[in-house]
């Protein structure tokens, strides 16, 4: 079974080269983030065609996720019980189902903006909810899986020089510590192998050259619970989808599993 990751940054802008790419991978699952289109708009029947069901919590703004399965779609749940919004109103940042043999989240972490800017503190207390949200199936038997850009990066080696994000968001001990904290519901760090290069960066800013510098980050991750990263059998980059016109700045990260 194949599961992948993708922040396409704007499903319509990308959507020529979804298509072409889940023709040509082989995907089973994919979660989908920053859609940036409202549900009505999701190219719903576009992607039916090539076999998927679609799981969509999208409301049009930057915002907007989905999982797309081609082995059944069970149990859909929008959004985290226990979100704490921004600014009076809930985001479209999570969705989750079961696919198949395995129950997977598609989540697009707050980015924070600024560390002293109040959307940080969202970020970490939204961390939280998802914690909260998450436990019971991260210890349970059933593979599962919490797939996504969770804007930060885990350790310094996730960024190309950690001198440039001094005092910058991705990279602070709280974030890093909410992390930790998802960590120990069960859930542990499915680290993929990069195309090229020594370091799996998922990410590279379309301005000052970042993605043929290679001034990337890793922030597009995969947790899996025991029985999921039990079962990986390869997990990897696919950095060639970042490369040539039109791409999105972050790169499918995709995990194959023996299930």
């Amino acid at each position: 079974m194949r599961i992948a990751t993708w922040n396409v940054n704007s499903i319509t802008a990308r959507l020529p080269r979804l298509l072409a790419w889940l023709e040509s991978s082989g995907t089973d699952v994919l979660c989908l983030q920053e859609a940036k289109v409202a549900e009505a708009q999701f190219p719903v029947e576009a992607l039916r065609e090539l076999g998927y069901e679609s799981a969509v919590h999208a409301t049009g703004r930057w915002n907007g996720v989905a999982v797309l399965s081609r082995v059944g779609l069970e149990d859909v749940v929008k959004g985290l019980p226990g979100d704490p919004g921004y600014e009076g109103a809930q985001e479209p940042r999570a969705v989750s189902a079961t696919c198949g043999p395995v129950r997977v989240w598609s989540v697009y972490v707050p980015n924070g903006r600024e560390v002293d800017h109040p959307h940080y503190a969202y970020k970490l207390q939204w961390l939280d909810a998802l914690k909260t949200t998450v436990a019971g199936d991260a210890a349970g038997g059933r593979p599962f899986a919490v797939l996504g850009d969770y804007n930060i990066a885990p350790a310094d080696d996730d960024v190309y020089d950690r001198a440039a994000f001094e005092g910058a968001t991705h990279v602070t001990p709280a974030e890093r510590a909410a992390l930790a904290a998802l960590r120990e519901t069960g859930l542990s760090d499915v680290v993929p192998r990069p195309l090229k290069y020594d370091h799996p960066y998922t990410y590279w800013d379309y301005r000052q050259l970042c993605f043929p510098k290679n001034r990337g980050m890793r922030i597009d991750l995969v947790y899996g619970n025991g029985p999921f990263s039990g079962a990986v059998k390869d997990a990897y980059v696919d950095r060639e989808e970042r490369k040539g016109k039109g791409a999105s700045d972050h790169a499918p990260v995709v995990v194959d599993l023996d299930v």
